[in-house]
């Protein structure tokens, strides 16, 4: 049932509404007019006969009453409201008033005359030599009554249609912007968000076009944004990709190349010991070399891919990590609090996590001039992820500080949201409650 039939069936019924309620106040109305106008007339009838009564009773020379009355009636004619009856001393009718010809050609329906008939009143008189009987005759007048009823129904049914029709045509011209609003709502909803509705002259449906019409444009940037979003996560995972393809060559191909090095040089010292001590000790120089290469070519490996996170899970890498800055940076002192299921999060939330960890831990040590660092991740019963990392530096001022050209900060939000969690930094410049506090939370991670 659309907009447009409801208001036009609301209009009918509130205007059929009214119509019977002024018609019954109009009946109402013409059942009382009629009542006291019958009962006017029966009275004045009443008191003209009696007076003929009484004036025939004192002038015994006018003649028997019954017939002086006869006479009077004769002359008197049809009396309206009233139905007049004269009957001898035998009940034989000597008069009997003729019917209204008011409107005669006007026939009222039964239950007009039902509802504005007044109850019929009959009044006796005894006279001499007869009996005289008067009753109301509300015909006349309710036949009046029907005539003009008759005139207000036709009135009333022609202003019915046309309200009805010039409804039904106003309705449709102002509800016309609806199809063009639902027509929107539609190719949005199957993914067009080229969308805009046009300038409408009511202000309600101009509001709504408005609305809809930034309500299109936030989801288009909604959807770049999430696109953009999908593009930075899937290029992160190639990144790391690569990182793992690089750490397995240098530790498979690089490694092996420079374990034959220090095996051949080991091999040489060995055999020119007595003999060429020069020649030893050159070897000896290959030996160091290649192990300074390849304690280097595994704290790369590290950097590029931690292999612990493969074969141990994030909480043992987590600790390694810790303890590799701790060794680093004896000044600085780093707690870890590890709690919930955190080996079941899945390769992408592991790398993730850990390379958020990373960073910020790079970055107190590049720039905060902390003393002490805080790390807490935990994962709750519904599964989701929480990680906090909190320093006791130097603070920032958050406001002031362009997100978008500290590529650490921005690594780390992008990483998050393509992980549809949240990212919160809170920072502080007091000395003493200063300090920076990232806290991440990363939904139904364990799902995942």
């Amino acid at each position: 049932m659309s907009l447009r039939f409801r208001l036009n069936l609301l209009v009918t019924m509130l205007s059929l509404a009214f119509m019977v309620a002024v018609g019954w106040v109009l009946v109402n109305d013409t059942r009382v007019s009629i009542r006291e106008r019958v009962e006017a007339a029966m009275r004045v009838t009443v008191q003209l006969l009696d007076t003929v009564i009484v004036s025939s009773a004192m002038n015994p020379s006018f003649g028997p009453t019954h017939i002086v009355m006869q006479d009077f009636l004769r002359s008197l004619g049809y009396v309206r409201s009233s139905h007049i009856e004269l009957y001898d001393h035998a009940g034989n009718p000597l008069y009997i008033s003729p019917e209204s010809t008011f409107k005669s050609d006007v026939v009222p329906p039964d239950w007009f005359v039902k509802l504005v008939s007044p109850e019929k009143e009959s009044i006796q008189r005894r006279i001499r030599y007869g009996t005289l009987v008067v009753t109301s005759s509300p015909s006349g007048s309710v036949r009046e009554a029907w005539s003009g009823f008759q005139q207000l129904i036709l009135i009333g049914a022609a202003f019915f249609v046309t309200l009805n029709l010039m409804v039904y045509a106003l309705l449709s011209h102002s509800l016309r912007p609806v199809r063009h609003i639902l027509g929107a709502i539609n190719r949005v909803e199957q993914g067009d968000l080229t969308v805009k509705l046009p300038d409408f002259k009511l202000p309600e449906f101009d509001k709504i076009g408005h609305s809809l019409n930034r309500m299109v444009a936030s989801l288009d940037a909604e959807r770049q944004l999430e696109e953009n979003r999908q593009l930075t996560h899937l290029i992160q995972k190639h990144i790391e990709d690569e990182r793992r393809s690089l750490a397995r060559e240098l530790h498979d191909e690089l490694g092996q190349y420079v374990t034959a090095i220090k095996t051949f040089a080991v091999a040489i010292a060995n055999k020119t010991k007595e003999r060429a001590p020069d020649v030893e000790a050159s070897a000896q120089t290959i030996v160091a070399a290649a192990n300074h290469i390849y304690d280097g070519m595994h704290n790369i490996i590290r950097q590029l891919r931690p292999g612990s996170l493969d074969n141990l899970g994030l909480s043992e890498t987590l600790r390694d990590l810790i303890n590799s800055y701790q060794q680093q940076n004896p000044e600085l002192t780093i707690d870890l609090k590890l709690n919930g299921e955190l080996n079941k999060l899945g390769e992408n939330i592991n790398i993730n996590v850990f390379r958020i960890v990373q960073e910020s831990i790079n970055n107190v040590v590049k720039h905060a001039d902390a003393t002490h660092i805080q790390v807490s991740l935990h994962t709750n019963a519904q599964g989701d992820l929480a990680l906090d990392i909190h320093d006791n530096g130097k603070g920032m001022e958050i406001a002031h500080v362009d997100q978008s050209n500290h590529f650490g900060l921005l690594g780390m939000r992008e990483r998050v949201q393509g992980l549809h969690g949240q990212f919160h930094i809170v920072s502080s410049l007091a000395k003493k409650s200063g300090g920076t506090t990232i806290s991440i939370v990363i939904p139904k991670a364990i799902n995942n």
